[in-house]
């Protein structure tokens, strides 16, 4: 680090002495609460060897947690990526009354533990609650079944796209669109050569977030799946009745696929930072729009 400039006072961690003792508290956090774990997972996974592995992987129990977790994942992430964008559209590219009530209620779930969101289902679409009684006249069943499941995981996981594209979309201002209407562009065609190629790498960005978070899932959906043993656990919760059943080998093996997640979540996030994803000057989601620094017209015509 330069040294401080004469006549202004030093900054925070000049010292060598200090960054040196910050740097160290830093490394040892994350090597006992981040890496640590992970390596404790991989060791215990294959603790037993890669046969006893294989077959942990390969019960039908965990077979069907597995595929019960990336069906989830294939149904709430797209449905998840679709309210995002129309969310993001709607706050940052039109005025109307109740923007900001619209802006707090997507962040909602960012504020609720999961495990009161299952609860609230519970209320809503139980047998004792609002609409249970017409649910079950209508033989629809809702929860310990795949749909309160996907509805749980989608509630979780509602705001992380709209959250990724709201502060880009804000700082592009609204003059790329407004050029391309000008031209004669429809709303679609608007969206698909100028709005879309414009925030790509932040939509990706959100959507690798919200993934890893549907498939990680743990709270919301034990309260709704009903934990029952191969029929509506997902991975998360296979992993947890493993390890009460005193199954340690096969709860690791299962815990090792979410680790695995983990880390590709981790790389595909690096990697879209690169691109330029969620590198975009944040500004408060209601502020004023900021001209933008091209027209749209070469970009409507291709």
């Amino acid at each position: 680090m330069s040294a401080p400039v004469k006549g202004r006072p030093p900054r925070v961690g000049d010292a060598p002495a200090f960054r040196r003792a910050l740097i160290g508290i830093v490394l040892t956090l994350v090597a006992i609460v981040i890496v640590a774990p992970l390596v404790v997972i991989g060791y215990q996974a294959f603790s037993q060897g890669i046969a006893v592995y294989a077959a942990a992987i390969a019960h039908p129990d965990t077979l069907h947690a597995i595929g019960l977790t990336v069906v989830t994942a294939l149904i709430a992430v797209p449905i998840n990526t679709a309210f995002g964008v129309a969310a993001a559209w709607a706050i940052t590219k039109f005025d109307f009354w109740g923007r900001r009530f619209l802006l707090v209620v997507i962040e909602i779930p960012f504020s609720i533990s999961p495990i009161v969101a299952g609860v609230a289902y519970l209320f809503v679409y139980g047998l004792q609650g609002l609409f249970g009684p017409a649910l079950e006249q209508a033989d629809i069943k809702i929860l310990f079944a795949l749909p309160g499941i996907v509805l749980a995981s989608m509630f979780v996981t509602a705001p992380f796209v709209a959250r990724e594209l709201i502060p880009l979309m804000q700082a592009q201002g609204r003059d790329l669109e407004e050029a391309a209407t000008s031209l004669g562009a429809s709303g679609w065609r608007t969206f698909f050569s100028v709005t879309l190629p414009n925030i790509r790498w932040a939509l990706l960005y959100g959507v690798v977030l919200c993934n890893a978070r549907v498939m990680g899932e743990f709270g919301a959906v034990s309260v709704v799946s009903g934990n029952i043993r191969g029929q509506t656990n997902t991975l998360p919760l296979h992993i947890e009745l493993l390890y009460h059943d005193y199954q340690t080998a096969g709860a690791f093996a299962a815990a090792s696929i979410l680790a695995l997640l983990a880390v590709v979540t981790l790389v595909a996030k690096v990697l879209l930072e690169r691109q330029g994803a969620g590198r975009a000057r944040r500004r408060p989601a209601l502020a004023a729009p900021v001209a933008a620094p091209k027209t749209a017209s070469a970009e409507v015509s291709s």
